[in-house]
């Protein structure tokens, strides 16, 4: 089995992020791509998010239904800071082949991650090639390994969606309606 690993903080999960995991399923011909949900993601240590059980819940109303979707809660249930190389490991165990879906901008900061060329030699690196403010003068190993590949931009973020909740404003088609009304229900985003 093939699949994609597309991880986050999904705070919440959004159209985009749907939009964006169909489009590279169907690209990189995958039988799954695998939502995975962080504990606290290395970039965002400190900063403030839903709880995790939120954040999951969420998440499996956005992908109800859809077969070639799926996640895993393995970064939820490991707690502490989530680094990609213990989740891929775990993975592999599970699947044949995966392929690590990441946005452009990862991939300009990928040497700092944790142990970056091991990640190599258990995945393929499929960056999603989004509008940057500066493409790299120098292009390391990382980019020359990563296969960068087209899919709609969508420009959608969580932070706006929780601005819009904070400020009243609606979110339809911001996020699928599921999640909608799972923010409402549970008063999320307010303070």
């Amino acid at each position: 089995m093939k699949a994609g690993v597309y991880g986050g903080t999904f705070d919440p999960v959004h159209n985009g992020h749907l939009i964006t995991a169909m489009a590279v399923q169907e690209l990189r011909n995958l039988d799954k791509i695998i939502f995975i949900p962080s504990y606290i993601a290395p970039h965002k240590i400190g900063k403030q998010r839903s709880s995790s059980l939120h954040r999951i819940e969420m998440l499996k109303l956005a992908i109800e239904g859809i077969p070639f979707f799926d996640y895993s809660q393995f970064e939820i249930e490991k707690k502490g800071v989530s680094y990609t190389i213990d989740t891929l490991k775990y993975l592999k165990n599970e699947y044949d082949e995966i392929e690590l879906i990441v946005g452009y901008d990862n991939l300009l900061e990928f040497k700092t991650w944790k142990e970056p060329d091991v990640i190599l030699k258990l995945v393929k690196l499929v960056v999603l090639n989004r509008k940057v403010a500066e493409k790299p003068a120098e292009k390391d190993r990382f980019y020359y390994a990563a296969e960068i590949i087209n899919t709609p931009t969508i420009d959608i973020n969580a932070t706006e969606i929780r601005k819009r909740v904070r400020e009243n404003k609606p979110i339809k088609f911001l996020v699928p309606d599921a999640v909608m009304e799972y923010i409402y229900r549970f008063n999320l985003y307010k303070d």
